[in-house]
């Protein structure tokens, strides 16, 4: 079996490296592309639910605040020596305080909702990409 071991002679330095960045950019484009897809995937999947949550938010309000007008009244009727704007603002500060706790978790999981290893290979494929050579 007779194999050619010779190079042509015609393929020189410059060319290898515009052949190592033109690969290196191809591979960066697809990289992006891999990222845009996944992004989408993940934007139609929450977009199915969002019609779903838009109603389960507005009844969630409306008996949110049926609940807190009792619980205000529910202590007032328990400590009657507290005025009732005193138990508008015990109820208030206990709601607001879970509030705030639900909305730190939902921002951690909205941190986590990014493919982070599509990302951080197109991190650095740009930081290579910008770095001066």
């Amino acid at each position: 079996m007779a194999t050619n071991l010779h190079s042509d002679p015609g393929t020189g330095v410059g060319e290898l490296v515009s052949g190592i960045v033109s690969d290196a950019q191809e591979l960066m484009n697809q990289q992006l592309a891999l990222f845009k897809q996944e992004m989408r995937q993940d934007f139609k999947k929450a977009r199915e639910g969002v019609g779903f949550l838009a109603v389960a938010a507005g009844a969630l309000l409306v008996g949110s605040l049926v609940l807190s007008l009792m619980l205000v009244h529910l202590l007032a009727w328990l400590v009657p020596s507290l005025p009732l704007w005193v138990c508008y603002a015990i109820v208030g500060c206990i709601l607001t305080g879970g509030g705030v706790v639900l909305a730190l978790r939902a921002r951690e999981q909205l941190e986590q909702a990014v493919p982070e290893q599509t990302a951080k290979a197109l991190e650095e494929n740009l930081e290579w990409k910008t770095k001066p050579s």
